[in-house]
C-alpha cells in the first residue's frame, strides 16, 4: 500500500532543515525515511526515495509521466487528476496534484530562467533542460488554476516515410532538393515542428542553416545548423528579443536557408522579404486551417510590421515568394500525417486547381521551376530518399 502521501511532505521538509543533509541525494533520503517510518518494505521505500528526490530536483509527481515515451503532452487543470496525451488521445491519469505541489512545480521552471510567475505576470512560457516546452497560467486569467501545459520533447526524429505514402514523400524529398519555399501550416499539436524537422532531414550537409523559433523545439542534423531562440522579458520587463529581432538578424549570418519555427506576428514581413532576395528553399509554420488561409493569414501578419503598403501587394509579395503549402493535421486515430500539398497559383491561376496532394498520395506534379541555386542532389542528411 502507498504511503501516507503527507510522509514525503515531512521527509522533504526534514532534509531541507537539516543542515548536514544533501536533499537530492537517494542515500540521505533512505536514511532520513528509515529514521521517519522504520516498518515500511523495501519497495515501498524505494518508491517513496524516488518521489521524493523528484519532488526536491524535477517536477515532483508528473516526473513519471515526462519519463513516460508514449506521452507527448502532460497537463495539469489546476487542483485535481493530471491529464495526458498518449498516441493522440487524452486520457486522466491516477496522479493528483494539489494546489501547493502546483506552485511549487512552476516556481522550479521558471526561476532558473530568470523569469517570474504570479499576479502581476500570470501568463509564462518557458523551456525544460530537455527541451519540452512549457506554458504557464496563472490566476486571476486561469479561473480554475494554475493550469501547466508540458509538451515534450521528442528526441527520435520522425521521417517523411511516417506522415506521408511514399509517392508524396517523393515529392517532398524533390522540392526540397529543388529550394522550393515551404510553408507548413495546421492546427495546434497538428504536428508542423514534427514535419519541419522532417523535412530538413533532407537539406545536404553543405548548406547553412539558420533557425528561428519562439521556443526551441527544432532539432535539424548537420553540423552547419545555427539555433536561435527568442527570449521574453525578464523579471523586470526588460531584455526581451522578438522573434522578428532574430529573423533580421538571421540574414547577417549568411544564411543559405532560413527556418522560421512559427510565424506569429509581423515578423512574416521580414520573411516575405527574405524568400524574395535569394534566400531559397526556407522554410516556415504558421496556424491556419487550410493552405489558402495559410497565404492569407501571413499576408495579413505582414502588415503588422508597420509598412504602408495594401493586402493585396503584400498577398502579391508571399504569392511570389512561397512555392509550397504542406497543410498537416490528424486522422480519426490521433495520427498526424500531411493532409494536402498546395502550389501557390501565380496571377491569375485558379486556387482550386492547384492542389497536388491529398492524404492518399500525389494527384499532379508541380510546375513551378527549380528556384534559382536549386543544387543537383548531393546526399541528403542521413536519409536515402526515393529518387523523383
Amino acid at each position: 500500500m502507498r504511503p501516507d502521501p503527507p510522509l514525503e511532505e515531512r521527509i522533504h521538509e526534514r532534509l531541507l532543515v537539516d543542515a548536514a543533509a544533501t536533499p537530492s541525494d537517494p542515500t540521505g533520503v533512505d536514511r532520513a525515511l528509515v529514521r521517519e517510518a522504520p516498518l515500511l518494505t523495501g519497495p515501498q521505500r524505494s518508491g517513496l526515495v524516488d518521489r521524493v528526490v523528484a519532488r526536491i530536483q524535477g517536477l515532483g509527481p508528473l516526473a513519471p509521466l515526462l519519463a513516460d515515451p508514449e506521452v507527448s503532452e502532460v497537463m495539469v487543470n489546476g487542483p485535481g487528476p493530471v491529464w495526458v496525451e498518449r498516441g493522440g488521445r487524452l486520457t486522466c491519469t491516477d496522479v493528483v496534484v494539489d494546489a501547493a505541489t502546483i506552485d511549487r512545480l512552476v516556481e522550479r521552471v521558471v526561476a532558473p530562467l530568470g523569469l517570474r510567475a504570479d499576479r502581476t505576470a500570470p501568463l509564462v512560457d518557458a523551456r525544460l533542460a530537455d527541451g519540452s516546452r512549457v506554458h504557464v497560467a496563472l490566476p486571476p486569467l486561469a479561473v480554475d488554476g494554475p493550469y501547466v501545459t508540458i509538451r515534450r520533447f521528442r528526441p527520435r526524429r520522425v521521417t517523411l516515410a511516417e506522415v506521408a505514402p511514399p509517392d508524396l514523400e517523393a515529392l517532398l524529398i524533390a522540392a526540397v532538393a529543388d529550394r522550393a519555399n515551404i510553408v507548413v501550416s495546421g492546427g495546434s499539436g497538428a504536428g508542423k515542428t514534427t514535419l519541419l524537422n522532417a523535412l530538413g532531414a533532407h537539406i545536404p550537409e553543405s548548406q547553412r542553416i539558420v533557425t528561428v523559433e519562439d521556443v526551441a523545439e527544432l532539432s535539424l542534423p548537420g553540423d552547419h545548423v545555427l539555433r536561435l531562440e527568442a527570449r521574453p522579458a525578464n523579471a523586470e520587463a526588460v531584455g526581451a528579443v522578438t522573434i522578428r529581432d532574430l529573423v533580421r538578424n538571421a540574414l547577417r549570418m549568411r544564411p543559405d536557408r532560413l527556418v522560421v519555427g512559427e510565424v506569429r506576428g509581423p515578423e512574416a514581413l521580414d520573411l516575405v522579404q527574405a524568400l524574395n532576395t535569394g534566400h531559397a528553399g526556407s522554410m516556415a509554420t504558421c496556424h491556419a486551417n487550410s493552405p489558402v488561409d495559410a497565404v492569407e493569414r501571413l499576408a495579413t501578419l505582414a502588415l503588422m510590421g508597420d509598412i504602408a503598403l495594401p493586402l493585396g501587394a503584400i498577398r502579391d509579395q508571399f504569392l511570389a515568394a512561397v512555392d509550397l503549402v504542406v497543410q498537416v493535421g490528424r486522422d480519426p486515430s490521433g495520427r498526424r500525417a500531411v493532409v494536402a500539398v498546395w502550389e501557390v497559383p501565380g496571377p491569375g491561376d485558379d486556387p482550386a486547381g492547384r492542389v497536388r496532394a491529398d492524404a492518399h498520395g500525389v494527384l499532379a506534379a508541380p510546375e513551378r521551376p527549380p528556384r534559382v541555386g536549386a543544387a543537383p542532389d548531393p546526399s541528403p542528411r542521413g536519409v536515402a530518399g526515393p529518387g523523383r
